[in-house]
């Protein structure tokens, strides 16, 4: 079968899991010849990714979404993807689903959902979510956790629910000491010093104070954290960083696009996410053969194998999220040991091409 035309829909191009896919698949669909567009719910069409999308060839639109629930946005919506004329349609998370897949079932397209987390939600928007996902033909989930989260809420019928595990483009994350190098070098932090860090979007369900308060009492010279990411709460973020009295220690970055040269620059990668689905940036740390401390929520337990790729905590659990911190920062030979063997799973189990492969069956209707 010949090239499709593809649309991809995103609440924003702010750096987050679901965001981070779909640039992935995309640079991999333009790479195979498809034609591919995004379109933004989010005025202006900012953030952290749009440059990156552009770059990679994809057409970026913006079809805004007004305060509250914006009926107006169906027909602009349809009247947008009537011009693009996609041959699919594939949404990524609740704004998305709820505003984009009837207009794209009304121009034609066969739509793909991907439901990138848990996602629990107020009555009538979940009500607003079934009726999209009833439209769609597919409906993706990340991990069997996020399955059993869309029958809890019965989200969709369970004949189209496909479980495509996250993968990504391993070949841009591996140990780099030049960019190890230059990362420290940019943040002021000493080359033997051990650097803790963290990539997402600083929103509260990622829980950014429980990190902060955890690993506050252990910084020090040699000892920091660094924290890359916007979004609503990298205020409130900054403020408990100065509340604490650690601000020498703590970088907070902002939203980057360099991930693979901030990531080659730590030493330990950490998740204090209250919820999650499945998790990009494990795999990626992983690759860059860091060991992960990380609470046990969702996906996680399957990609972090706890005492073998690195450590997992309870939710919430402040002091032994601090305990596995401080005992990986206090051995270099398990950061290593631990490292290493999260470089081999990651290749095993979470390829881009893999990934890519079985969103394309789903495509084409053959999954």
């Amino acid at each position: 079968m010949g090239p499709l035309s593809i649309v991809h829909v995103l609440g924003s191009l702010h750096v987050g899991g679901g965001e981070r896919i779909a640039l992935l698949l995309g640079q991999r669909q333009v790479s195979e010849g498809h034609r591919v567009a995004v379109v933004s719910l989010e005025q202006p069409p900012g953030g952290g990714l749009f440059v990156e999308f552009t770059r990679a060839g994809i057409a970026v639109h913006t079809v805004p979404k007004g305060p509250g629930f914006d009926a107006t946005l169906y027909p602009r919506l349809y009247q947008t993807f009537r011009q693009l004329r996609p041959d699919v349609v594939h949404t990524h998370n609740p704004p998305p689903q709820i505003y984009a897949i009837a207009p794209a079932k009304a121009a034609g397209a066969r739509v793909v959902h991907t439901k990138h987390g848990p996602h629990p939600d107020a009555w009538h928007r979940l009500w607003l979510r079934r009726a999209g996902a009833a439209l769609a033909d597919s409906f993706v989930v990340i991990s069997p956790m996020t399955a059993e989260f869309a029958r809890q809420l019965r989200e969709s019928a369970e004949s189209k629910m496909r479980i495509v595990q996250n993968g990504t483009d391993l070949t841009r994350f591996v140990p780099d000491a030049a960019a190890r190098q230059a990362t420290r070098q940019r943040l002021g932090i000493p080359h033997d010093a051990v650097l803790v860090g963290t990539v997402g979007r600083m929103a509260k369900v990622k829980n950014h104070a429980l990190l902060v308060r955890a690993v506050a009492p252990l910084l020090a010279p040699s000892l920091h954290l660094a924290i890359a990411g916007g979004g609503a709460e990298a205020a409130a973020t900054a403020a408990l960083v100065e509340e604490l009295r650690v601000s020498a220690f703590v970088h907070l970055v902002g939203e980057i696009s360099h991930i693979p040269e901030f990531l080659a620059g730590l030493d330990v990668f950490a998740l204090s996410s209250d919820t999650e689905g499945l998790p990009l940036s494990l795999a990626e740390a992983m690759g860059v053969g860091l060991p992960v401390v990380s609470t046990a929520v969702g996906g996680v337990p399957l990609v972090v194998v706890s005492g073998e790729t690195g450590l997992l905590v309870p939710k919430g659990d402040e002091s032994a999220l601090r305990a596995a911190l401080d005992q990986l920062a206090s051995s270099a030979e398990r950061r290593a040991t631990l490292g290493a063997r999260g470089r081999v799973i990651a290749a095993e189990r979470y390829s881009a091409e893999r990934m890519a492969r079985e969103y394309m069956a789903l495509y084409r209707g053959e999954g």
